[in-house]
């Protein structure tokens, strides 16, 4: 089991939680070969879930742009909405199989918030999400799901009140509730093994979206994009194509207003070297070492660092790593609603405005497969605020 890649990852945390991050890393790794239980994960998927989620090609916006094919690997058709219930069922399972009674979580945009209440309500197990209290005011909606669905959401309200500060919380509540509780991370970020484990029940993505392409074009992408937060639908992803040199893997990263503006999310263009949440990784920090509070229109990306993988796949140059702004991905999301009649997150609202830039300079015969990793009925109302103080600042 992978616990560093390269120089980043490892388990940077306090004694207390060595023993069970070892527990875990056992039950894990047991699982993992079990064939009983990887059955139980796919039937799960397939029969609750309704996967496979097909790729959709995105005939109008492409003709629109007049290059690349861009095609959409349909996250936001899976059940709870987003690709995030791949990765709670899994560790649900591996919760029920360890004999933890209880299930937490953090959640930005409380995507993983609802697909972990989702699993509890399934399983039969009592869940409580920490949330950032500026996060549970722009995605309200969100934050109701989670209590029709009978989790008890915590709103945090220390340091930044978003991502960041709610996985602070639910790890002091793990410390302190180990014996019967189940952390359920909700990326591929954390001490190890939490990055390969959501990598891994992410895989079905890639794995799905590589054989999807081979039949219905008779071959590869010649990109594939997603974006990046701590980067779990992207790690997915790209876990399909890392072993072809071909595709070219192209992270997006939450660009705010602009690099230079300091107001943005982009750990990897923007970060230095750092241990944030138990891993070493790229982080967003002072000179001091300090955390520094990130900003982005999406929710699901203001996160100040990114999993280690990320940055391993970025050092080695085996996948690159680009920045995108509130503006083009405010107005990539317009241009798939106009175009394709398809609502996206904003989350996956980067990486579809990164397509956009590039299809129009490659032929028509180039693939631009993008990971569309939520559906943005959650948005629609941080997105009407966007524009409306875009237009009052005019």
């Amino acid at each position: 089991m992978n616990t560093h890649y390269g120089r980043f990852g490892g388990q940077y945390v306090a004694e207390t939680l060595m023993a069970p991050l070892k527990e875990l890393e056992a039950a894990y790794e047991s699982a993992r070969n079990d064939s009983a239980f990887r059955r139980e994960f796919e039937e799960i998927l397939r029969d609750y879930v309704g996967r496979e989620s097909p790729i959709t090609y995105a005939r109008r916006l492409s003709e629109h742009l007049g290059g690349a094919k861009i095609l959409l690997k349909r996250e936001d058709l899976n059940h709870t909405g987003a690709h995030k219930v791949n990765n709670t069922i899994g560790q649900a399972l591996l919760a029920r199989r360890m004999g933890k009674r209880r299930l937490i979580a953090e959640t930005g945009a409380g995507m993983h918030g609802v697909a972990t209440a989702t699993v509890a309500a399934l399983f039969g197990m009592p869940c409580e999400v920490y949330m950032g209290a500026i996060d549970v005011e722009r995605q309200s909606p969100n934050v109701e799901r989670m209590r029709m669905l009978g989790a008890k959401v915590h709103a945090v309200t220390e340091g930044s009140a978003t991502l960041k500060d709610a996985m602070n919380e639910a790890l002091r509540d793990w410390v302190a509730n180990c014996d019967d509780t189940f952390y359920v991370i909700g990326t591929v970020a954390g001490p190890a093994p939490y990055p390969q484990m959501v990598r891994d029940f992410q895989s079905v993505i890639g794995v799905e979206a590589r054989r999807q392409c081979l039949e219905k074009y008779g071959r590869l992408p010649d990109e594939a994009i997603a974006c990046v937060g701590g980067g779990s639908n992207a790690m997915g992803l790209f876990a399909g194509f890392i072993d072809d040199p071909a595709v070219k893997l192209v992270g997006v990263e939450a660009g705010g207003k602009g690099l230079a503006s300091g107001e943005h999310a982009a750990s990897i263009n923007g970060g230095r070297i750092g241990v944030l949440h138990g891993a070493k990784t790229m982080l967003l920090q002072t000179g001091d070492g300090n955390i520094i509070d990130t900003y982005s229109v999406s929710a699901g990306l203001d996160y100040p660092g990114v999993g280690p993988e990320h940055c391993y796949l970025h050092d080695t140059g085996r996948a690159e790593y680009s920045v995108i702004n509130d503006d083009e991905a405010i107005a990539a999301f317009d241009a798939l609603c106009r175009f394709e009649g398809i609502i996206p997150a904003l989350e996956s609202s980067h990486a579809l405005a990164e397509a956009i830039k590039r299809a129009p300079t490659l032929p028509k015969d180039a693939l631009l497969l993008v990971n569309l990793s939520g559906r943005g009925d959650k948005d629609m109302e941080n997105v009407r605020r966007y524009k409306e103080s875009k237009s009052q600042s005019l």
